[in-house]
């Protein structure tokens, strides 16, 4: 076996056996892998708290020829502060759901860790709605993956001048020259474009400095909305639990 230190961010755990625990984290390194935390539900085992979601830090491992196994962990962020915040907290379990859904094994995922790092940082800022977070992260993520909408010039006829409507369907902005066919067009508010082409093309460091309006954070929904059942298409546990809670 090869020991290994992989930098990441515990997505998920699910008991296995009497004492031991599967973990899923997303790394720096190797994109997202599963791993064994074995003892880890001893009372005094050094992993029990090392394994939990949202715990950010280093993970000592062996590599076997079909899994991991962890060995110790250097835990440089647990997000405790989520932990006495219901609301917040199941806004940072739907990142993690989110994540675990989206990413791939061995994949490079190091913007996606950086942005989900970044995203739980912002939760603990009381001056930015939640509600803004997740439209900020859900549209970075699609942006990453490659499937953000063109929001800079039709997506048609690559116009930059004549006036647009957003069209999910088919991929972004759409002048009023070719918009013969869109059945889907939303006129969006200058601010509302603005603030997603700020989104799309900044730093993830510099995504959680600014708040918008109602209006704003309305339209956003709504295209967010519309994005997230064509591209990534999956009913959320921790989403539909939130949503009750609000």
């Amino acid at each position: 076996m090869n020991q290994i230190v992989l930098t990441g961010m515990v997505l998920s755990t699910m008991p296995v056996g009497e004492y031991d625990r599967r973990v899923v984290i997303l790394t720096k390194e190797q994109g997202k892998i599963s791993a064994f935390a074995r003892g880890a539900r001893r009372p005094n085992s050094p992993l029990m708290g090392a394994v939990n979601p949202f715990s950010f830090g280093e993970f000592t491992m062996y590599e076997g020829r079909t899994s991991y196994t962890i060995q110790s962990a250097d835990i440089k962020n647990y997000f405790a502060e989520l932990r006495g915040d219901m609301i917040g907290a199941y806004y940072g379990f739907y990142f993690l759901e989110f994540a675990d859904y989206y990413t791939k094994e061995f994949n490079d995922e190091r913007e996606m860790l950086k942005l989900l790092y970044q995203t739980l940082r912002a939760l603990l800022n009381p001056h930015i709605p939640n509600l803004l977070i997740r439209y900020i992260f859900e549209l970075k993520a699609l942006t990453i993956n490659g499937q953000a909408p063109q929001v800079f010039q039709c997506i048609v006829c690559g116009d930059k001048n004549r006036p647009a409507v957003f069209s999910a369907a088919k991929g972004g902005m759409v002048c009023r020259e070719c918009d013969r066919n869109i059945t889907d067009g939303m006129i969006l508010d200058h601010s509302t474009l603005y603030t997603m082409q700020y989104i799309e093309s900044s730093g993830i460091e510099k995504l959680y400095t600014f708040t918008v309006t109602e209006q704003v954070l309305e339209q956003l929904g709504k295209v967010l909305e519309r994005l997230n059942k064509i591209y990534v298409g999956k009913t959320f546990k921790s989403l539909e639990i939130l949503e009750t809670l609000l």
